[in-house]
């Protein structure tokens, strides 16, 4: 009699699944069974979906090239939000011009929301392009008269980050007039901006009493900003006050909350509490990172605390926090203002050996101690080392160089140090013009001292008035009286009053030179500020200069200087 299939294949599942009674047969087979059956029963795979046409658009047109082709291609597949997540990926990968063509053809086809608005004037602000930021807003508003707050927003950050406070808060009071409720990301932003104006915290203030009036709430962010408000100026007691009132509000400081309160004690050098503060940082359980030790390295440098300083120095460079210079500069700072000049060398020399490289800051600061501790071929021979290991450099390593050589009288390096300067597309400011005009004065080389004047009047810098005054002298000794009057007259201009002895010295220059219609334009404006010995030798050679025309103005100006008319016609006649 035949079995049943049916049963046949229970019992062969039983088998298969308990080895006491299974029948025997060769170990090898018994893994081939199981794979089978389990291949049996495995379900079969889902398949991945399929792109939609707008998903796959939007891959595509990310990828081109050109754009601007690709989004013409699938202009009747595309949607706003699509165009969005377009214009997002060009602000992602710095794609600063792209971003501009794919939202002007946006706005041509108007497939534009405020998200849109929102996302370009945010990617226009890390372009570093403000003014395209308020042409672009300015253009929306002619045509709308109402524009959305997160437009707004995005906006005020581009401002704030650029530096253009003045428009920020014009910006603001517009949003005021025309009856948009800022948000809490609004108040965010004016903050943040507070930090770098002169009377910021009073303006903060300000912004803190219009949230609260309308009804908005501080939150962790606010509170964070606002600390750093403080303490960049200097209201430490005012720092404390917010950060226990936000703690009794039920928010956790997190590591930004405790730098900035840290950064308030390290104006004051007040490491009592910032020892304190740095103890319930660690009792909250967050750790201190590289800002907050390096932070808290500065307050006990500027404390005078230099064995803790060392410290927590070797303690940041088991951390690894030590693979630049910046902690190593505010110790040899701390002990160059101590006045252990011997000390903070000791430590550069130690940073150099570790190998830390140094863009010039360190450097700078051991080349000014050595210069101003009269130190001078020390200080020299330091400039030089960094001269040789740098092929470029900045303005403040730039201008430390350039003091050590003038000390030194090293014309040479003086003049290399200027082509390092062109070289490197350096603008000078005052300290480095000044320092010229000063090293050339002493040099005796006048001709370069006045070509210094002149450079630094043209790029619109405040002259000084007593380094002036010896170039014009040494050009008047030199037999260049033209050009020492061009100084007299570019100091004239570019300060709103000078000192009387200027005018005195320059027709003392002047006269014997026989400029003498240069002399009558100094008396002219400045007769009474001049002495009557001066006045009158200058008279005396206009008179003997025999011009009719000229000896009339001079009679006259003398005579508004307060000079009687008997007194002219004296010194007149004694001349002929």
């Amino acid at each position: 009699m035949e079995l049943s299939p049916l049963p046949m294949l229970a019992a062969s599942r039983f088998l298969s699944l308990s080895p006491l009674l299974a029948p025997t047969c060769p170990q090898r087979t018994a893994p081939s069974v199981r794979v089978a059956t389990q291949t049996l029963e495995a379900p079969e795979a889902p398949k991945p979906p399929r792109p939609s046409p707008r998903r796959s658009a939007v891959a595509e047109v990310k990828g081109a090239l050109d754009p601007i082709a690709a989004l013409n291609r699938f202009e009747e597949v595309l949607q706003t939000q699509d165009c969005n997540i377009i214009l997002r990926h060009c602000g992602d990968i710095r794609r600063w011009d792209d971003l501009s063509k794919v939202f002007e053809w946006m706005q041509e086809r108007e497939m534009t929301n405020a998200a849109s608005y929102s996302s370009y004037f945010k990617y226009l602000g890390l372009s570093r392009d403000p003014a395209r930021v308020l042409r672009v807003y300015g253009a929306i508003k002619d045509r709308t008269l109402r524009v959305h707050v997160s437009v707004c927003n995005s906006v005020l950050g581009c401002l704030v980050k650029n530096g253009r406070l003045d428009s920020s808060f014009k910006l603001y009071d517009e949003m005021i007039r025309e009856g948009l409720s800022p948000d809490p990301f609004t108040y965010s932003t004016l903050l943040a901006g507070c930090m770098k104006l002169k009377q910021g915290y009073t303006k903060a203030m300000g912004l803190i009493n219009e949230m609260k009036s309308r009804g908005l709430q501080m939150d962790i962010v606010i509170y964070g900003t606002l600390l750093a408000i403080c303490a960049s100026h200097n209201y430490c007691e005012e720092a404390e006050v917010y950060f226990q009132k936000m703690k009794d509000e039920g928010h956790s400081p997190n590591l930004f909350h405790y730098s900035s309160l840290l950064n308030a004690y390290s104006e004051n050098s007040d490491y009592g509490k910032a020892e304190l503060l740095m103890k319930d940082l660690r009792s909250s359980g967050l750790t201190p990172n590289k800002v907050m030790l390096t932070t808290l390295l500065k307050v006990y440098s500027k404390g005078g605390l230099f064995e803790k300083a060392k410290g927590l120095l070797t303690e940041l460079e088991a951390s690894g926090f030590a693979q630049d210079e910046m902690p190593y500069c505010i110790l040899i700072d701390g002990l160059v203002k101590g006045g252990k000049i011997q000390e903070a060398n000791i430590l550069f020399n130690e940073m150099k050996e570790k190998g830390v490289k140094s863009d010039g800051y360190a450097f700078s600061i051991m080349i000014s101690a050595l210069h101003r501790g009269g130190h001078h071929q020390e200080s020299k021979q330091l400039a030089k080392e960094f001269e040789s290991e740098n092929a470029s450099y900045d303005l403040v390593m730039l201008n430390t160089s350039l003091r050590t050589y003038c000390s030194t009288n090293d014309m040479e390096s003086v003049m290399r140090m200027l082509k390092k300067m062109d070289e490197s597309n350096i603008s000078p400011d005052n300290i480095t013009f000044n320092t010229l005009i000063r090293y050339f004065c002493n040099a005796k080389v006048c001709h370069l001292a006045y070509k210094t004047v002149e450079d630094m009047h043209a790029k619109g810098h405040q002259l000084n008035e007593e380094l002036c005054s010896h170039v014009m002298v040494q050009l008047g000794k030199a037999g260049f009286p033209s050009e020492a009057f061009s100084v007299y007259n570019m100091l004239r201009y570019s300060k709103r009053t000078v000192h009387k002895s200027l005018h005195e010295k320059v027709l003392g220059i002047l006269v014997p030179a026989e400029l003498l219609k240069a002399a009558y334009i100094v008396v002219k404006d400045n007769a009474d500020l001049i002495s009557p010995s001066s006045l009158e030798k200058f008279a005396k050679s206009f008179m003997v200069s025999g011009n009719i025309n000229l000896i009339n103005d001079v009679m006259k100006a003398l005579n508004r200087s307060g000079w009687r008319i008997s007194q002219v016609m004296v010194l007149y006649l004694s001349v002929l």
